[in-house]
């Protein structure tokens, strides 16, 4: 089917995506002056791929518990896979910012550990949406691609990998998580980025009025509006 292809194919893009973005991060070389300052490309990777992973618990994962045979099964074996990841992940910072309890690991072996559950995750998601493209609709695969694409706008960015991920207790603690992630972002000075959001729809004919700012297709004052002297 061509939305299963769309569908793939965005998760396809994102984990190359992340791909590049780790091997950015591999390839900086941390000085002891470094440590606690963040670095940028480490910090990208470590929200970028901590985003994706809250997407797809908030939009793919309630799609198979609902749509697939035994989905429930299928995200209780898949989770463990996350998890491990995000351990991971939390590592990665913890190292980057000098834990003394991180003394024992080298970034080599730490890099390559995330390399291979990053693979391990790719796989996994996969998994799930040959599962999915099998016994969906259509419309199920592309609503599942949109939310995949508007849940990773407002993941949180942080890797939390002993807190619910499903469910309603899941839902819960993404909302909390968020704001108190970019809180502490801010403290760290840690540069995370974000995904580019989405472009602001045109005000409808009720929040015109109250604008007091109407707008007519075929007014030529519209046309004109913001090239008027008043407004340079």
């Amino acid at each position: 089917m061509a939305t299963t292809t769309v569908l793939q194919e965005e998760l396809r893009h994102k984990h190359d995506e992340l791909v590049g973005r780790l091997a950015r991060a591999r390839s900086i070389i941390l000085r002891p002056e470094q440590t606690r300052r963040g670095c940028p490309p480490i910090d990208q990777f470590n929200a970028g791929t901590s985003r994706h992973l809250h997407a797809v618990d908030e939009a793919l994962l309630p799609a198979i518990s609902a749509h697939v045979e035994n989905g429930s099964a299928l995200v209780h074996e898949y989770l463990p896979t996350a998890r491990h990841l995000e351990v991971l992940l939390f590592h990665v910072k913890a190292h980057e910012y000098g834990s003394t309890w991180e003394t024992t690991h080298a970034w080599p072996t730490l890099w390559g550990e995330v390399e291979e559950a990053l693979i391990d995750q790719e796989v996994k998601e996969d998994e799930l949406v040959s599962r999915l493209a099998e016994e969906a609709s259509d419309d199920v695969l592309v609503l599942v691609a949109e939310r995949l694409a508007v849940a990773e706008r407002r993941a949180p960015s942080r890797p939390h990998p002993h807190l619910p991920h499903t469910g309603l207790s899941g839902k819960v603690v993404r909302r909390v998580a968020r704001p108190v992630d970019a809180i502490w972002d801010a403290v760290e000075g840690r540069s995370v980025g974000g995904p580019k959001p989405l472009p602001h729809k045109e005000p409808g004919l009720f929040w015109q009025y109250l604008l007091g700012d109407p707008r007519f297709p075929d007014d030529p004052a519209g046309e004109t509006r913001h090239n008027e002297p008043g407004d340079r």
